[in-house]
């Protein structure tokens, strides 16, 4: 029974040890030079936590008291800004269409500028992000 206890406890420690050390190498990302000093250049002397997202990089950082994530390429060039808002600046329609299709209830909400100015709106429901396009009309369900 002690051996049996003993083999467990070396199991789940190691299963820890490890999910710790996936997690680490995931904020670990390399972010090439050109990218860092485009957003060094916009947002001086402010700290962000980088992730790499299909090929182009993403740090998320907040920014004046407000939660942020900018997006550039691997080319350091801005993709989007995506900036946290309340689930009340939401556009009308987004929010009754969440109602409506019955997605649960809206844990946060978000404003996504892309570089050209197209302006979306991202809502976190139980299942995935619903975006929006800037008069609140559905897209699309990002499924996690």
């Amino acid at each position: 029974m002690k051996k049996l206890l003993l083999a467990m406890s070396l199991v789940c420690l190691s299963t820890l040890a490890y999910s710790q050390k996936k997690e680490s190498k995931e904020k670990d990302t390399e972010v090439p030079a050109v990218v860092q000093k485009a957003f060094q250049k916009a947002y001086p002397n402010v700290k962000a936590e980088w992730e790499n997202e299909d090929g182009n990089y993403e740090a998320g950082f907040t920014y004046k008291g407000q939660e942020m994530s900018i997006l550039y390429n691997a080319q350091g060039v801005l993709e989007e800004k995506e900036m946290e808002i309340k689930v009340s600046q939401l556009p009308s329609l987004a929010s009754s269409y969440v109602a409506k299709k019955q997605l649960g209830k809206i844990k946060e909400a978000s404003k996504i500028t892309k570089a050209n100015g197209t302006v979306m709106y991202e809502a976190e429901v139980a299942s995935g992000d619903a975006l929006f396009d800037a008069h609140g009309n559905f897209v699309k369900l990002q499924k996690d």
